[in-house]
């Protein structure tokens, strides 16, 4: 079930909210419950009881670490991040290890092994880095055990932020989960916040993705120059407002059930370095490494080379985390390299660049963020093509052209460039940037915002029940 979809909007939603504002407030958890149980069966129902089996594993865990003190603390959390990492390795690693041992196995002129077909359980990477953290937490005594089975599963499949995020530790809502009233100024604000990220998948990210997968799509080889920047740019557009949609949309939906979810993104594309960028983009994801595993790791507490090692772990991880292929693991990989760079000689000649000031006009910031856009593009393309050499052929096409493929012939033999997608995209660059949030603010809460956010729910909407389905791209994640 998708947020975007007339079962979402229609039904689904609307009886999730009537049910619960009409039951006793100590009923209001199990409303929950079993709607986000309902929501994740809906498309995968034995993929129901990976996430519930992991959930009562855990659940025993946090209560073993309450109880226990010494080296049978540490025993347990380690038993605790074992069973949930070997759920998500079997399911979304397992292909992977074994068709890499086949090439292998191969080049040694041995027989391949067998390769299963396992379906990836939606979701599975969210709600398994939400239970490490909460079994870390527990261990470190930063919040007690949760003693109610029942609490602790709503925590993890709080259907709002399920499926594809942000990732949501359990202590910054330990208390929502307990004592939650109904607030009708968090309602606005929510559905406000769910509103806007309806609007930004269905009106920018699915028009984008449009674009994106056609040139995508197509034979490398036939790409023209200005069509690959075209594509990449459309994709660069698309996986943001895709993404930080539906952040809105969970954020939003968190807010109504008087939840509060923490930011996922800030801007990230008026980000002036790749550190800046990361300390915007994906927030819940990258705390959630530098908490867990990069300052566990030694941080930047050893020394040099130690410090860009963990770099290189966390980032090859980070790449990993999002697919089993080598493309995320190159785009982790290469975003360490930067973030690597940009804590040396690079990092101090882009801090003089950015201060350059040209009559009042800000060129050292406009370059530097120009910088950022162009290498985060270039990451973006290992993150959306296929295979490798795909990637690679593509940024050959980017930065050395194709003269093997003339630009109007691939424009006529795929016609998917329009005048008002190239407007969408126009506006899209626009919004990546903090321009009119200021100017906003003066409308909140006025006669003007709220026809203003019903005419882009309905507009939305319409778009959402008669445009080509678009799943959000985190899902697969």
């Amino acid at each position: 079930m998708v947020f975007s979809s007339a079962l979402f909007l229609a039904l689904f939603l609307p009886t999730t909210l009537g049910l619960y504002f009409l039951a006793q407030e100590k009923l209001r958890n199990y409303v929950l419950l079993f709607a986000s149980l309902f929501f994740y069966a809906w498309g995968e129902p034995r993929a129901l009881f990976v996430m519930l089996g992991l959930i009562v594993i855990s659940w025993l865990i946090g209560l073993l670490l309450d109880k226990t003190d010494g080296t049978k603390r540490k025993y347990w959390l380690i038993l605790g991040i074992i069973a949930n990492l070997s759920a998500l390795f079997f399911f979304k690693y397992w292909m992977f290890f074994l068709g890499n041992t086949n090439l292998v196995l191969e080049s040694l002129n041995f027989a391949p092994v067998t390769i299963p077909q396992i379906a990836l359980p939606i979701g599975i990477s969210f709600y398994v880095f939400q239970i490490i953290s909460y079994l870390i937490d527990v261990y470190r005594k930063e919040v007690p055990a949760q003693k109610s089975l029942s609490t602790l599963a709503t925590y993890v499949s709080l259907f709002p932020q399920l499926i594809a995020g942000p990732i949501v530790r359990y202590k910054t809502i330990e208390e929502d989960l307990h004592n939650r009233k109904i607030n009708f100024d968090n309602i606005f604000i929510g559905v406000r916040r769910f509103v806007i990220g309806l609007a930004k998948k269905v009106l920018i990210a699915d028009q984008m993705a449009y674009i994106a997968d056609q040139v995508f799509g197509a034979s490398v080889s036939s790409i023209p120059w200005l069509f690959a920047w075209i594509g990449i740019i459309a994709y660069t557009l698309q996986i943001f407002f895709d993404f930080s949609a539906y952040s809105d949309m969970a954020i939003g939906l968190g807010r109504i059930f008087n939840f509060r979810f923490l930011e996922n993104f800030n801007y990230p594309y008026c980000a002036k370095s790749i550190k800046d960028f990361w300390r915007r983009w994906h927030i819940s994801l990258s705390s959630w490494f530098r908490d867990y595993l990069y300052i566990p790791l030694g941080g930047n507490r050893k020394g040099k080379w130690r410090t860009y090692l963990n770099l290189y772990i966390v980032f090859g991880l980070c790449g990993w985390w999002h697919g089993a292929t080598w493309g995320f693991i190159v785009w982790g990989l290469y975003h360490g390299t930067w973030l690597v760079l940009e804590r040396g000689k690079w990092g101090k000649a882009l801090d003089k660049i950015s201060q350059w000031n040209i009559s009042n006009l800000k060129i050292g910031s406009i370059l530097s963020n120009l910088y950022t856009w162009l290498i985060v593009m270039i990451g973006w393309v290992f993150f959306r093509a296929d295979t490798l050499s795909y990637a690679t052929d593509y940024l050959k096409i980017m930065f050395t052209g194709n003269p093997n493929a003339p630009t109007n012939s691939f424009y006529t033999a795929t016609n998917f460039i329009t005048y008002s997608n190239l407007l969408i995209m126009i506006l899209g660059i626009i919004l990546s940037y903090p321009i009119f949030s200021n100017k906003y603010d003066k409308f909140r809460y006025s006669k003007q915002e709220i026809i203003l956010l019903i005419i882009l729910f309905i507009t939305a909407y319409v778009f959402a029940m008669t445009s080509t389905f678009s799943p959000f791209i985190y899902f697969r994640f």
